[in-house]
């Protein structure tokens, strides 16, 4: 059994929520902070449920679920990673003192690369799960095109459009040349999103995620000295998408191989879309990983 805890972190812009479960019986392991982005900690759920030997701290990021976000603008990683620091701190009273152990996925993972080069002494062993670094990617110049063009079109076309575009990107299975630019654009209804613009553009991912993190470049000089054992992961599924290229592409500039979990990009969790996802056998991975 665990017990959990929700707190909120009032900040001057934001207002974060986040919870710390508990186990009965901690094993002799650091807390471990998971996270994603702009996934918020109910995408974790089925993963933290098999990690019960430790104490694990999610969060919403500002803007998602249960976090508020106060201002108009972007968003970078410098101001996620910050927060993911705060909620760290605020969480100490409940988890203690120490180095924590990071699982970050997807836009979380970038994150995490910001946070390592920024406190790396509150960190242990950092997973970093399938970064979309476009920055370190072959065809940065071709991705970078495409993700202004999303942006661009949930400004002007709202929510459907432009995530229907977004899949369309994430799921490519191969670096993009400029042909790529010069498709239709995808029908949202053919993957499930609505076609009329509701006039809302509160989307933390379309709104203002995309519009920072595909500059972002990581500081590799501050990763590759850091104190932090860094391990960049990959999915065995989605050979050839970008976020897997992200991946192989920091173990590359790391001089490090990538570590492998089971399933697809979300392969800690299953659903309608990858219902073959297993996260007992994701977080029987992960434990191995973290252990070294």
């Amino acid at each position: 059994m665990t017990e959990t805890t929700t707190c909120t972190l009032d900040l001057p812009d934001a207002v974060l929520t986040y919870d710390v479960r508990m186990p009965a019986t901690p094993g002799d392991v650091p807390a471990l902070f998971v996270l994603g982005s702009p996934m918020g900690a109910s995408g974790f759920a089925q993963l933290v449920e098999h990690l019960d030997d430790r104490p694990v701290i999610t969060y919403d990021p500002r803007g998602v679920e249960r976090s508020t976000l106060a201002t108009d603008g972007e968003v970078s990683v410098e101001i996620h990673a910050e927060d993911c620091h705060r909620v760290l701190e605020a969480a100490r009273a409940v988890v203690g003192a120490g180095p924590v152990d990071v699982f970050a996925s997807s836009g979380g993972a970038v994150n995490a690369l910001s946070w390592v080069a920024r406190h790396p002494h509150e960190l242990g062993t950092v997973v970093a799960h399938e970064p979309p670094l476009w920055a370190l990617l072959e065809d940065r110049d071709v991705q970078a095109k495409a993700a202004a063009d999303i942006v661009e079109t949930y400004r002007r076309d709202g929510y459907g459009p432009a995530m229907a575009k977004f899949v369309q990107l994430v799921m490519e299975p191969e670096p993009l040349t400029e042909e790529y630019l010069r498709r239709p654009a995808p029908d949202p209804a053919a993957f499930g999103m609505p076609t009329e613009d509701d006039g809302s553009r509160d989307d933390l991912l379309l709104g203002r995620n995309m519009a920072t993190m595909p500059g972002f470049e990581p500081d590799l000089d501050a990763l590759r000295t850091s104190t932090v054992r860094l391990v960049p992961a990959r999915g065995e599924a989605g050979e050839g998408t970008m976020a897997r290229r992200g991946a192989e592409a920091l173990a590359a500039a790391l001089g490090a191989e990538p570590v492998e979990f089971p399933g697809d990009h979300g392969g800690f969790a299953a659903n309608e879309w990858s219902p073959g996802n297993d996260p007992a056998a994701f977080a029987a991975r992960l434990r191995d990983v973290l252990a070294g």
